[in-house]
């Protein structure tokens, strides 16, 4: 397993081509729920400081489901119940996946969900993750995607780009006095400063006859909000998905769309609940059958930096804010960012990398980013995609915390302010953009820029050259 690993560091990048060589085979897909066990000692994420609460709504899980068609790799998604996971735990299990279920790890897209509502996975802010939970997530992925590799069966592709507008919205709002909105008053809001992106992918896998398999469902908000208080939940967003499968059957999941700059302010967690879920119906009753002509995928380092800072700027931008918008508890959040800052110091203009990933199902395509991306670059990505319907999944693969585009730089607040939550340099999310399209360009023309010669069945292309 360790020199498995250790090979697949090595190599600078790698790629999976799956070309049809003969007539269109059959889809076949599987599904699988490995439910993830909590406690109320383990640290709750999603705040600046470590939540506690007493009991769970709902389950924490890890959903897989996964493609296969004769002469195609298969590919599979896993949807996992947690706030965030960085590549260092992701890697290890990606190349388990491929050594044990036969999956290249290019088709692996490994998502979180982004529940403020579970036991922290992570080092951010004023917490680090629980290892006994950061271990079973790790074991829970492995073991649904092989679970759902051994319930393949034959399976119809149906989808729709269904819309939900109400739920969420632009949350960097422009305030009078010149700063963006983070939490505290906000009745002095002048305006949204980008866009909301209401749009409502839904996924679906049937079998020929009609019966219910696997569901996957997106949207562009942040996953805050539990229908009980004080407790343990996957969100409005992953108790939608729990409700669907004992009404629907098959296995349903929820995956994040480019939600780093949209939030749910205006209605409560039940009242989300119920439209995201109408939502859903609405668009799986209209959802269409789509053929599948070929599978594939391809996922690619990135490279970025860690962006310079001015330590000045920085402590009086969120001391200004806190202390006007927080009031008396603000001292102990901006001791948190100065801790944050004075960690980053000695790594400013760093070079790190992460993965870039797009899917081919047919004529959808899924990408899979590795950050909390500000919603107009999600809309920049699919503008640019030269797929019929192109679905963004963020933090898919590994967390680089928030990745804004170049003008709310120029804005600040929260998402901006320099710490672990958010550290890359400006124009970081034009070049995901840029690459991202490069990449779905290959896909659509099955020419990816690394092969040489003619396509065949299940390559996988290997190189230590970008």
């Amino acid at each position: 397993m360790s020199k498995l690993i250790a090979v697949c560091a090595a190599l600078g990048w790698f790629f999976t081509l799956i070309a049809d060589t003969g007539p269109a085979a059959e889809l076949r897909v599987g599904a699988a729920a490995v439910e993830l066990q909590a406690d109320d000692s383990m640290p709750i994420a999603g705040g600046i400081h470590p939540g506690r609460v007493r009991g769970q709504e709902g389950k924490l899980r890890a959903v897989a489901i996964v493609l296969d068609k004769p002469g195609s790799a298969p590919l599979a998604i896993v949807s996992c119940d947690v706030l965030m996971l960085t590549r260092t735990q992701l890697d290890p299990v990606v190349a388990q996946i491929e050594k044990t279920c036969g999956t290249p790890a290019s088709g692996v897209l490994i998502h979180a969900t982004h529940t403020h509502h579970a036991p922290s996975t992570i080092r951010v802010h004023a917490y680090a993750g629980d290892e006994r939970f950061c271990d079973q997530v790790t074991k829970a992925i492995a073991q649904a995607v092989a679970e759902a590799k051994g319930r393949l069966a034959e399976s119809v592709f149906h989808f729709k780009m269904g819309e939900e507008k109400t739920v969420g919205m632009n949350s960097r709002l422009q305030l009078k006095d010149g700063s963006i909105y983070w939490v505290g008053s906000r009745d002095d809001a002048v305006g949204p400063t980008g866009p909301f992106d209401p749009a409502l992918p839904v996924l679906a896998f049937r079998s020929p006859a009609g019966k219910p398999q696997a569901l996957l469902f997106g949207h562009s908000t942040h996953t805050i909000g539990a229908l009980k208080p004080g407790v343990r939940s996957p969100g409005f967003y992953g108790l939608v998905a729990q409700q669907l499968e004992p009404e629907q059957g098959g296995v349903a999941a929820f995956l994040e769309g480019a939600s780093g700059s949209t939030h749910q302010l205006n209605l409560s967690a039940a009242e989300a609940f119920r439209r995201i879920q109408k939502a859903v119906l609405d668009a799986l009753a209209a959802a269409t059958p789509q053929p599948v002509d070929r599978l594939a995928a391809v996922k690619r380092p990135f490279r970025f930096k860690l962006r310079t800072f001015d330590e000045a700027a920085e402590e009086k931008a969120v001391s200004d804010y806190c202390t006007k918008r927080i009031g008396p508890t603000a001292d102990p959040v901006v001791a948190v960012f100065r801790q944050m800052r004075k960690e980053l110091a000695p790594q400013q203009g760093q070079e790190r990398t992460t993965w870039l990933q797009a899917i081919r199902v047919g004529p959808v395509a899924i990408v899979g980013v590795p950050a909390e991306l500000f919603t107009k670059l999600g809309l920049d990505i699919k503008r640019r995609s030269p797929f019929p319907q192109t679905v963004v999944v963020e933090l898919a693969n590994d967390w680089i915390g928030y990745v804004p585009d170049r003008e709310a730089f120029k804005l600040g607040g929260y998402q901006v302010w320099t710490g672990l939550h958010s550290c890359v340099e400006p124009g970081t999310g034009e070049r995901i953009v840029d690459e991202l399209g490069r990449m779905l360009d290959e896909l659509a023309a099955g020419t990816p820029r690394a092969a040489s010669g003619p396509a065949k069945r299940k390559l996988h292309y290997f190189s230590e050259d970008q």
